[in-house]
């Protein structure tokens, strides 16, 4: 018989976009080079499918190390995307009592496998304006003693870094182990894993998803050797499978194109930071990642009105009070970014006296998914 718990939930809803300009979750929208396409599928066709991966991942290993700067003392682990590493942290560190915590609204899944693992979760609202709340943090971390302490950074959904005083603040105060998820560095201007020598109880975890190898799912972390060792006795044998290590081997050989990819996102943002910010009624909030977090006036209706006109961003109102109205846009490519300030010039300027739309069009699909 199922758990309660589980019965209760709802599945993780990723809406059909065949057809659509997809700007809702956080994909490069770059694909790989043609000048590459015919060495990496020689690449592929020369991998052993008959054969387990090998049990170690050295070499894929060595590459993540050489290309992301993880320090040379540091213990590393992989994982079927970072969501498997979630899992891993919240399997080992459940038991009787046991509380995740983390910033709040931030990635839904440290919540959802915390509670699949049987472990508390609490979450700590962000102050106005997006940020870490300091006294809160710490007056929450010292009330629930937590086994681990979630950081986004930047946070997924509202885009931006966290203030490093107040991190340094939480990691001398944890008890526990504190990981650093840095999911979006691509598009970041700092990281923590060159501190990760200094503060022995942190972790910092990524993924190669967002650098534009989401179809590969793979993620990594990064820490003491010890906590490392640890986490790899809950690691499923060959979690990481063959096609995914030698194709991501080869990306991380040829990373100079990813890096131009990301610099392209990077600039793109800044241009269509300010163009969305021209709109009535839209405010627009500073992003580290590679994607935008808005306020506009009646979300709910201007996504369904975004998706009429075969758009796809993400309704994240529903995530938290603090995000009321907010919806996340991926950057695109600049053709991809064209068409959402068309349709959303359409919704918010053209209509009769500039209001938005008042909701779903009768006989529409008025769902809007908002798990991130």
């Amino acid at each position: 018989m199922l758990r309660a718990d589980v019965l209760a939930m709802s599945a993780y809803h990723v809406p059909a976009a065949d057809g659509f300009v997809k700007l809702d979750a956080m994909e490069n929208p770059y694909p790989l080079p043609d000048a590459l396409r015919d060495a990496f599928a020689r690449r592929l066709a020369a991998v052993p499918l008959n054969r387990y991966p090998v049990p170690d991942y050295a070499a894929l290993k060595a590459a993540i190390r050489d290309r992301f700067g993880v320090p040379a003392a540091c213990g590393l682990i992989l994982g079927n995307g970072s969501d498997e590493l979630i899992s891993l942290l919240s399997v080992a560190t459940a038991r009787p009592g046991a509380v995740v915590l983390s910033a709040w609204p931030s990635f839904v899944m440290y919540q959802v496998s915390a509670q699949l693992a049987g472990s508390r979760f609490v979450g700590v609202p962000l102050a106005p304006g997006f940020g870490l709340d300091r006294a809160a943090m710490l007056a929450a971390i010292e009330r629930e003693a937590p086994a681990l302490v979630y950081l986004s950074y930047p946070n997924n959904p509202t885009g931006a870094c966290f203030d490093d005083g107040v991190i340094r603040d939480i990691l001398a105060a944890a008890p526990g182990l504190v990981v650093i998820d840095e999911a979006y560095q691509p598009f970041a201007p700092r990281t923590w894993m060159p501190a990760l020598e200094r503060h022995p109880d942190l972790l910092v975890m990524r993924t190669v998803s967002k650098l534009g190898l989401a179809g590969l799912r793979l993620g990594f972390m990064a820490g003491a050797p010890d906590w490392i060792g640890q986490l790899d006795k809950v690691r499923p044998p060959y979690n990481v499978n063959v096609l995914t290590e030698a194709a991501a081997l080869f990306a991380l050989e040829h990373h100079a194109v990813f890096d131009a990819q990301a610099a392209a996102i990077r600039a793109e943002r800044a241009v269509l930071a300010d163009r969305l910010a021209r709109l009535p009624g839209v405010e627009v909030f500073a992003s580290d990642a590679n994607f935008l977090l808005l306020r506009v006036p009646q979300a709910p209706a201007v996504w369904q009105a975004l998706r009429d006109r075969r758009v796809l961003v993400k309704d994240v109102g529903r995530m938290h009070a603090s995000l009321h109205d907010c919806l996340r846009i991926t950057v695109g490519a600049p053709q991809e970014n064209a068409t959402l300030l068309a349709a959303l010039d359409e919704i918010l300027v053209q209509r009769p006296g500039g209001s938005p739309p008042e909701g779903p069009r009768p006989g529409s699909d008025g769902a809007h998914p908002t798990t991130p």
